[in-house]
């Protein structure tokens, strides 16, 4: 048969977790294509790009849409296990599961309008590009997957530890070119009694001003009371300047208070977090690339 694309693969992937242990993606992927007989041809067809299989390409992207429903879960570095909703969805036994069917999950909704750019292969029909050109299906393409990456650093930081987010925090600034070299641009210093301040970075190489930094690592939107604390922390610290970072977001009260305040204080949200990190290569790394040539008009000048 001609290998599956990547909403046929929904329904046995999930009844693949149907007994509630936890498998690799590798296994699963395994499994899958055995269970659609694919031959060995089949199995070693790759992307465009050659990075992966066609396959696993597209069992990975089934992954993506189930644990984006909330039907899987991660509990590990590739490992998924199904959830409650998971097991509830198996139990009235559907025919089929696809985009539409998965439509009925509120996480899936929000989804699928943050990442509503990809491409129209994964989740578009086939008249969705008719008016585009190849160049406009490319940025699209390159979008969408750019703001599902996004959401994935964000559920990625927020299962890590509070520690290991202020140590983000400020790898992130030296990346983005702040003091020079890790070892002598930042430090964190979050710990009990910190008052308000988890990371102290160089402004420069030379040190000349410093920058002091909190990080948030929260769901909800941070309030203007924590902007408050954290600006008191500042003129105990006799500092000027502060970043603010969160996860989540900020409220209107937030955002109106730091305008009125003396000191010089960025607030960063989550979503500048996650494009800042893709931007500034924290926590990424490329898996393909493109070039798109275009004709050389000056090299068929004639003189």
């Amino acid at each position: 048969m001609t290998i599956p694309n990547y909403q046929t693969c929904l329904l046995p992937f999930l009844n693949l977790m149907g007994d509630g242990r936890e498998r690799t993606l590798r296994d699963i992927q395994t499994y899958l294509a055995d269970f659609f007989e694919l031959t060995d041809e089949e199995r070693s067809a790759r992307i465009p790009s050659g990075q992966s299989s066609v396959i696993n390409n597209r069992v990975g992207w089934a992954r993506t849409y189930l644990t984006k429903s909330g039907l899987i879960e991660r509990t590990g570095r590739a490992i998924f296990r199904l959830t409650e909703r998971g097991a509830s969805v198996l139990k009235d036994s559907p025919p089929k599961i696809d985009v539409k069917f998965l439509e009925q999950f509120p996480e899936f909704i929000a989804f699928q309008n943050s990442s509503k750019n990809i491409p129209n292969s994964l989740s578009r029909s086939d008249d969705a590009f008719k008016d585009s050109t190849p160049e406009e299906e490319i940025e699209l393409a390159y979008q969408g997957l750019k703001n599902l990456l996004a959401e994935e650093l964000l559920t990625r930081i927020l299962s890590c530890s509070p520690v290991f987010f202020e140590q983000l925090v400020v790898d992130l600034l030296v990346k983005m070119g702040y003091g020079g070299s890790r070892k002598d641009a930042g430090e964190r210093i979050g710990k009990s009694g910190d008052e308000g301040i988890d990371g102290i970075i160089k402004e420069d190489r030379l040190g000349l001003d410093a920058i002091y930094i909190q990080a948030k690592r929260w769901q909800g939107s941070v309030g203007r009371p924590e902007i408050q604390k954290f600006v008191g922390a500042l003129q105990g610290q006799r500092a000027k300047k502060g970043v603010f970072i969160t996860t989540s977001g900020y409220t209107a009260d937030a955002l109106d208070y730091i305008k009125m305040t003396d000191a010089k204080v960025v607030l960063i949200d989550g979503s500048q977090l996650a494009n800042l990190m893709i931007e500034f290569d924290l926590g990424v790394s490329v898996s393909s690339s493109y070039i798109v040539k275009k004709i050389d008009s000056d090299y068929f000048e004639e003189i």
